[in-house]
């Protein structure tokens, strides 16, 4: 079975090497030493969020708030190719974190929040920073939950106009849409450098995104004869790009 992992600042990580030790305190220590109850001897990991990766032991449990972990490898793990970005529609309730969970179990590098014309909920001022907020939290606990070296960024939300705008820079971008005929299976993206990926909100697209979206350069495909919600669609169709990609 895998190490635990839990997320320390990046200075700290960078300044680790084998037989040092680190001091993990803070939430992550009281969540390794409390929660978790993690004792001397047992394997540990820590990561930056960047991609680096401490392979150690818990030399210390340090009170209910800390343990103290001596570093046995240190791993720079490389940026995987191609390059994998999800604009995710919001949605209301928790189907949102929901979304960011699973996609980020599944390695997205960057999610995009995505203010789609057919969405109910609408992040605006204050309300639109708090769920910012916490799908960025989710995208941690995820990274963590699933032993990820990188946390994937979480971008602030933008329009429809702002994601035409991606797919026209983009290598390739795919937008789901359950009236386009082309299936997902049917595209060949095994030579791509990087791949924008965007899932409309539960009222589907609407016909002038449909339209801009197709015009900017998109390929609009299908995954197959039922209809997923939004919170779904998006980690059903990263794992055909995965693996299509590669990457799995």
């Amino acid at each position: 079975m895998s190490a635990p992992t839990f997320l320390i600042d990046p200075h700290q990580a960078a300044s680790a090497a084998p037989q040092l030790r680190v001091l993990l305190d803070g939430p992550e220590g009281h969540h390794a030493a409390s929660v978790q109850r993690l004792r001397v001897g047992e394997r540990i990991d820590l990561v930056d969020g960047l991609g680096r990766r401490l392979e150690g032991r818990v030399a210390e449990v340090a009170g209910k708030d800390a343990c103290v972990v001596e570093i046995d490898q240190v791993i720079d793990e490389p940026v995987q190719r191609p390059a994998i970005t999800v604009v995710q529609a919001i949605a209301k309730g928790d189907r949102g974190e929901l979304a960011t969970s699973m996609l980020t179990e599944t390695g997205v590098d960057v999610i995009v929040p995505w203010q789609a014309e057919n969405c109910v909920a609408r992040w605006e001022g204050e309300r639109g920073a708090k769920h910012h907020a916490k799908w960025q939290a989710t995208a941690r606990e995820a990274a963590k939950q699933s032993r990820r070296a990188r946390v994937p960024a979480v971008e602030p939300a933008i329009s429809t106009a702002a994601v035409a705008d991606l797919i026209a820079n983009a290598g390739i971008a795919l937008v789901l849409d359950e009236q386009a005929t082309t299936p997902l299976t049917s595209l060949d993206i095994t030579s791509v450098h990087d791949l924008l990926l965007v899932v409309g909100p539960e009222g589907g697209l609407s016909p002038n995104e449909r339209t801009l979206f197709a015009d900017s350069g998109a390929d609009l495909v299908r995954l197959g004869g039922t209809v997923l919600r939004t919170s779904t669609a998006g980690v059903a169709a990263l794992g055909v790009v995965m693996a299509g990609t590669g990457r799995w």
